[in-house]
């Protein structure tokens, strides 16, 4: 584990080496004077941990470190660092900012002042890191088979409904059999006239005075008839409730 970290570290160190970027402040066609507009090179620079600034000045200037108080103030009275050699390489060893003037008077509010702006090393290894993102896509590789497999489905539903029209066929046959039923309905006045033969054997048992009111138009015109013939004498209907009596006694005695 130990050897694990101490070639992590070395591998650090080598990464930053070779990514480490010397800067001349002010540029190719500028230095370390007040005829740079040494604030606008700063802006356009990205400066990293482990980059060198190379300060390049004439005797007559110096380069003073100071806190970010003293740069606004351009203070000279508590530097942090002051350099005199006239080619000065000053390491990035840590991110943040750091404030840089000249110690002559007066050059500070000419101009001769630098505000460097130092970012860490971390941000840099996150590229290294974005190839994950790049396998992530393999995964959304499997969603493309399941359209592929989904329209095998369909298929199967459509037969369903081949089958659904089967019941149809039954309305046919009930309307087939349908006509069927109609003759019974017919029957049933062939069985109704039956009841009617019922008074013809009323006359042989009943009075003539009940007859009237169930004979036909025919009978009705001949007992008009009898009504105008003389009734018979009172010798003839004695002699019929006589015979009549007779009769009954026979079958009585029967």
């Amino acid at each position: 584990m130990a050897r694990t970290l101490v070639c992590l570290a070395a591998t650090a160190m080598l990464v930053q080496l070779a990514m480490a970027a010397n800067y001349t402040v002010g540029g190719a066609n500028g230095g370390w004077d007040s005829s740079t507009d040494l604030q606008t090179w700063a802006a356009s620079q990205k400066f990293a941990v482990g980059d060198n600034l190379i300060f390049q000045y004439t005797p007559n200037h110096d380069l003073i470190e100071v806190t970010k108080a003293d740069y606004d103030s351009c203070q000279t009275s508590s530097p942090i660092r002051t350099y005199t050699d006239g080619n000065t390489i000053v390491p990035l060893t840590s991110s943040g900012k750091r404030y840089f003037i000249c110690g002559t008077p007066g050059h500070c509010s000419q101009g001769m002042q630098i505000e460097i702006d130092t970012l860490a090393t971390s941000p840099t290894y996150p590229p290294s890191a974005s190839p994950a993102p790049e396998t992530s896509p393999s995964p959304a590789e499997t969603p493309e088979l399941a359209p592929e497999t989904s329209p095998s489905s369909p298929p199967s539903v459509y037969p369903a409904p081949e089958t659904s029209p089967m019941p149809m066929e039954t309305p046919e046959i009930a309307l087939e059999t349908s006509p069927y039923l109609s003759p019974s309905m017919y029957l049933a006045p062939e069985i109704s006239p039956l009841p009617t033969e019922t008074p013809e054997a009323a006359p042989g048992s009943l009075s003539s005075d009940v007859f009237p009111s169930i004979e036909s138009p025919g009978t009705s015109s001949s007992r008009s008839d009898l009504s105008q013939q003389p009734l018979p004498s009172s010798a003839n209907t004695n002699s019929f409730g006589l015979g009549f009596g007779l009769m009954l006694v026979v079958l009585l005695a029967l």
